[in-house]
Order: structure tokens, then sequence, then C-alpha cells
């Protein structure tokens, strides 16, 4: 960055002050459209920022916030309900176990009404009701309301921006006003909103007791995790019938064929990066279509017949791994590929390797294919992680042919080609089978059907591991296997960890008070769609807090830290906290025993009694109500900890001073177990 641009970007942070932990990703315009013949319609656009969302009014019961928008005002007579404008994201949520219905980067809400006196001007109050996620956090609900004023000749004269006079109901409350863009700044001592005073001021979570060094930003997609993907891939692949023939005939080609041993190892090296390329040119499509139809991977990801066709795919490369059957390219492609390997030089090699990835296709194509359904499955910047997997699946053909073409001698250290390498085949057709059911069980659960529970799905995975153990110690055969295969050591060792998988799996059938089976969280059909889902109270057993000064006097009692739990009914990353990361056996004692939990739920709906109800300006013509208990520990979250994001922990000592740095969104487990044992052990060794 230059040196002005850095200028521009500290003088603005000087003069807005603005802090980076409270977030504001979605900004409103408020218009006013006439129809004509005294109809008109309040308009309010949203435009997000990228990543973040926000819920349709159509969103399931049980699942996100659903949002609202409601029209009122003087001289107002509404026409019909409210409608929705924008293109609509549906996927399912494997944390709420149902689908989950939103709008990325924009949407509009529009209410049509007519003045009852069309002779009359008419005051318009907007007031929108929603909640913003990205794929870490939420945000705390948030009602805003916006005001304009319609004159009956059709021209809209616009009232003063954040000017709103209360209504009826909220004459008797005063107003605070917070702008979150600048820190809490609220009237916090003639707020009705409780009498202890929301602002604490021993809070100061810019300078805690302590600090672990534990991050909490945003975290960017996980490339690197698929490009280690197509890594393993492109190294099973390798050992295939397909494929590891060709190493030492293409290698000795390269080194043995050429009068020059130089030349011969350059040449080598140049296939290899040939292969390298050409798999890398296999994701650009997939980019074209993305550019083309920006959501279209979203919508494979939750269509319930592709899914199911993804299913049926599967199956087929599981037969063709089994041996029943081969999947190639048409013959014409490899021989016009290989053809032009005549051609010589730098373009024959790449007609080589081109020649290569296509005779291959019937052991690389399945592998492939898993990689392409788990990306597109799996998340939505579905080109960059096939771009990456295909990457690292190339890479690993282009290092091994590259460090076999410097170090020819370690060609006679490789096996010989034999039948443990359909052994890999097969074993490569039961790993197929069981990512197949992945997909019919997202079907499953996306049309709602519910039929293939979790106990089910279990079932049938120790039905497949099982079978492959039995194939591993030799009890079962397929067309390409001896008729007395030889069972050597490394089939045995295989073959009691597939019986070490299938015991583990067991784990799953029995039914007990914390999730298990973590290790397969993301493939597994949620806890709820089971045949032993039982609904009890509390979070895993525990009772917490839902009041911040009920919790300081618990904690005062009984000498412990106090965990804030800033969490969300319709959060969707608090409840895969709680499934995934709380339940931990070395984490769930330290909330049990260690902590006063107080989870602040921010989109509790009970209203509040109306001598504490109030308004926030926020200013650009927004005023927030507060009228609710989750108005209330949304507003006490931003004022204190300058932060609105969900989920997000803070620990405090009773009397209100911060321990360590708080931390927010969904995280691994060794980073909240980070989190916790650094301010219980500071505070048990300090109190």
């Amino acid at each position: 960055m230059k040196f002005k641009s850095w200028f521009l970007l500290v003088l603005l942070f000087l003069v807005t002050g603005i802090n980076a932990q409270i977030k504001n990703p979605v900004k409103f315009k408020f218009t006013i459209n006439e129809l004509g013949d005294n109809q008109y319609e309040a308009v309010l656009n949203a435009t997000m920022e990228s990543g973040w969302h926000i819920y349709s009014k159509d969103i399931p019961e049980d699942t996100g916030i659903p949002t609202e928008y409601k029209v009122s005002g003087k001289n107002i007579e509404l026409i019909g309900k409210f409608t929705e404008v924008g293109k609509k994201h549906e996927e399912f949520s494997e944390a709420f176990g149902g689908n989950i219905v939103y709008y990325s980067n924009s949407a509009g809400f529009k209410q049509k009404f007519r003045l009852k006196d069309g002779t009359k001007p008419g005051d318009v109050v907007a007031e929108i009701t929603y909640q913003t996620c990205d794929d870490r956090v939420c945000l705390a609900p948030n009602t805003l309301e916006f005001n304009k004023q319609v004159t009956p000749k059709g021209s809209v004269e616009e009232t003063e921006p954040a000017t709103a006079e209360p209504s009826k109901d909220s004459a008797k409350t005063e107003t605070a006003i917070v702008n979150p863009a600048k820190g809490p700044v609220a009237n916090t001592e003639t707020s009705k909103l409780d009498p202890k005073q929301l602002k604490i001021e021993s809070i100061n979570f810019e300078k805690p007791l302590t600090d672990c060094g534990v991050a909490s930003e945003k975290v960017a997609e996980n490339y690197w995790t698929y490009l280690l993907l197509g890594f393993i891939g492109g190294l099973i692949a390798l050992l295939t019938p397909c494929v590891f023939p060709m190493i030492p005939l293409t290698v000795s080609f390269f080194t043995k064929g050429s009068l020059n041993k130089a030349k011969g190892k350059r040449d080598a090296f140049i296939y290899g990066f040939f292969i390298f390329l050409i798999f890398v040119l296999l994701s650009v499509p997939f980019h074209i279509i993305d550019g083309i139809a920006g959501n279209i991977f979203n919508e494979i990801s939750t269509s319930v017949w592709l899914n199911i066709a993804f299913f049926i795919i599967f199956i087929f490369f599981a037969g063709s791994f089994f041996g029943y059957y081969d999947i190639t390219l048409p013959s014409a492609i490899a021989n016009k590929s290989s053809k032009a390997e005549e051609a010589g030089g730098i373009v024959g090699i790449f007609f080589m390797a081109l020649t290569l990835v296509i005779v291959s296709f019937s052991c690389t194509g399945p592998i492939l294919g898993s990689l392409l359904g788990s990306a597109v499955t799996g998340s939505a910047n579905v080109p960059m992680l096939l771009t990456f997997a295909l990457a690292g699946f190339g890479l690993a053909w282009a290092i091994i042919f590259g460090l076999l073409a410097l170090f020819p001698q370690a060609l006679q250290s490789l096996p010989k080609s034999g039948g443990w390498m359909n052994t890999v085949k097969v074993v490569l057709g039961f790993v197929e089978l069981a990512l197949a059911l992945k997909f019919l069980s997202k079907a499953d659960l996306v049309s709602k059907t519910f039929l293939l529970k979790r106990e089910l799905f279990i079932v049938i995975w120790i039905l497949v591991a099982l079978g492959l153990a039995l194939y591993l110690f030799g009890l079962i055969r397929f067309p390409h296997d001896d008729k007395k295969p030889k069972i050597s050591i490394t089939r045995k060792i295989l073959g009691v960890l597939g019986l070490g998988f299938v015991i583990y799996l067991v784990q799953g059938l029995i039914p007990s008070e914390r999730p298990k089976l973590q290790l397969l969280s993301g493939i597994l059909p949620p806890l709820n769609v089971s045949y032993l889902h039982d609904e009890k109270d509390g979070i895993l057993g525990m009772h917490p807090e839902h009041d911040f000064f009920n919790a300081v006097e618990l904690a005062k009692k009984e000498g412990k830290p106090i965990l804030i739990d800033f969490t969300g009914y319709g959060c969707e990353n608090c409840r895969k906290m709680e499934e995934f990361v709380w339940s931990e056996g070395d984490i769930l004692p330290i909330l049990q025993n260690d902590v006063v939990l107080a989870s602040l739920y921010v989109d509790d709906k009970e209203e509040l009694p109306e001598d504490q109800k109030t308004k926030i300006d926020l200013g650009d013509g927004q005023v927030k109500k507060v009228k609710t208990i989750g108005d209330r520990w949304s507003l006490f979250q931003q004022v204190n900890f300058n932060n609105n994001s969900q989920p997000h922990y803070v620990l405090l000592t009773p009397d209100g001073k911060v321990i360590n740095t708080p931390v927010s969104g969904y995280m691994p487990k060794e980073d909240f177990k980070k989190f916790l044992e650094c301010g219980v052990n500071y505070y048990k060794n300090n109190k």
C-alpha cells in the first residue's frame, strides 16, 4: 500500500473513531414510490457487505430470525402484505437441522399503501427487524425505524432523518444515544433499561488482566486444506493400476531415451509441470460457470435431485473401483492426443502429459469426482477450492515424476506392479460407498423427509467398514482379485484399523448426554435427526444464568469467574459451538465446574416492562428500538464490550474486570480451550 493510502486510512480512523469490533455490514435506503391512483410503495433496500446475509421472512421456525417489515403512520392504510425482492438463497443448516433462506449482497422490502384522505399528507414510519450473519458469527437482531412524509400530489417530501417522534406506547421512555461505529456513548444513567445501570464502569475490554493471544478474527476459506486433500488424492491415484505401471516407463523414457542426460531430466521436469498445468486447467470451466451464474454452486449444494444424482454417481464410481466395469473417455480422444505427441519438442511433451491424464481417467476420474463433490457441496467459493484441489492433485504427480527423473536409481526401490494395486482400487471403492451416503443424507435433510436418521446412517457406515475389513482379510473377493490372494501384513493392519473404525462408529448408537463421533460431525445427520432424540432443558446438562446481574451474585457466592456467552436462539454458529466444541471432554468440565455461565440471548423476544423501553438514535436516519430482553443484552454487549457479534465470549471477575481478551465466532476446540484455561487459571492464581 502506498504512503498516501496509509495516511488516508489512519486519518479516517482518527476522525471517525472506528472500532473494528462493532460490525455494521448492512446499509439501508428508504424511499417512497408513487404508483398512481392514490397508491404508494414504501421501499427499503438493503445492501450487504461481501460474505454477510440477512434471513428471509420465509425462514422456517426454530432456525434463524425472519425479517419483519412493518409500515404504519398517520393517514396511512396498508394494501396487502409486504413483499421481498432479490435473489433468494436456500441451503441446509446442520446446526438447525433444516433449511435456511436468506439474501446476500442485496435485498428489497416493499409495502403498498394508500392515503386514507387523499387531500392530506401522510407520515410514513417504516420499521424493519432483521438479523445479519456470515459463516462464523451472527449479529444481534436489529430493529430500525425510518420516517418520511408523502404528499397527495405525488411528490415525496422527506422529513429530517433520524428525528422520529416516540410513539404513544413509548411516550414515557427516554431516548439513549449510541453510535456503534464510534464506540459506546450511551446515556445509560438516564436510560430506563436496568435500575442497576447498563454500563459497568469496571469493565474495560481494551485492557484485560492478562492475554493468551487467542485470535478471533475471521479466517479466510481454507484453500490449503483442499490443496492438501488434492495432494493426498494425487498420491493415492499414483498407486492405482492405471498410473503406477507408467511411472518407471515414462521416467526411463526421459532419462535413458536421450543421449543428453541433462536434457532428458529437463524434459521430465517439463513433463511433470505440464501434468500439473493440465489438472489446474480442468478447474477453469468452473470459474466460467461461476461468472455466468454466481449462485449455481449454492443451488447445486442444496438441490435435492442433484444431491441424489451425486449419490448415484458415487455408487457408480464404487462399482468401477470394485472392477465390475471401467469408466473411460472415448478412445478417439486418447488416440488424437497420442498422435499429437509426434510433434516432438515441448509440444510433444505436453501431449504426452495429456495422454497420461486421459488414459488414466478410469482410476483418476472417481477420485477427481470425489473432490468435485466435496467442494461443490461444502463451500460457497467452489471454483477456487477446485483449483487448489486439482493443483494439489497435479502437484503430487509432478513431484513424483520430477524426483524420479532427478534420482532415477530410486526406480529400483519402487514396488513391482501386482495385485496390491487392485487392492488400492477396491479400498477406494468402499470409500466411495461411504461418501455416497453423505449426498443421500443431504437430499433427505433438505427435502425434510428425515428418513435417513443419524443411527441408520451410522449402521450403514458400520456395514461398509465391516465389508472393507472382511475384504482386507481376504474373506471377500472382487472380479480382478487373485483367486487365492496373499494377505500381506499391510492388508492385515488396515483390516484391524477397519475393525477399530467399526468400534468407533458403534459409540454413536449408544445414548449419551453429549454428542459423540465428533470426527464425523460435518458428515453425519445432525443430532435432532435421530430415533433417540429427546429435547432436554439446558445446554449439555447445564442450566446457565440468563441474567448477567444474577450471574454476578452467583459468581461472588461461589468464588468463580463469569463466562458471558452472548448468544441467540437463531444463531447457527452458536449451536455449532455448543454441539461440536462445548461438548468435548476437555471443554465441558471447565464449563460445568470452573465458571459461572451466563448465556445472554440477544434475540430473546420477551418484552421489557414499559418503563424500561427506549429508543436509540444511530444516525443516518436510523432509529433502534429497545423493547425486548434481547434488545437489552444486545445493547449491553455493545456498550460494555464494543462488539455486536455472536457467539462472543467474555471472561470476567465477579467485580466486573475483563480477565483476558474476549473471542468471537466459531473456532477450533483448541483455541476455545486455550481461551478458557488462560482466564480460569489466572483467576484461580490471583483471586
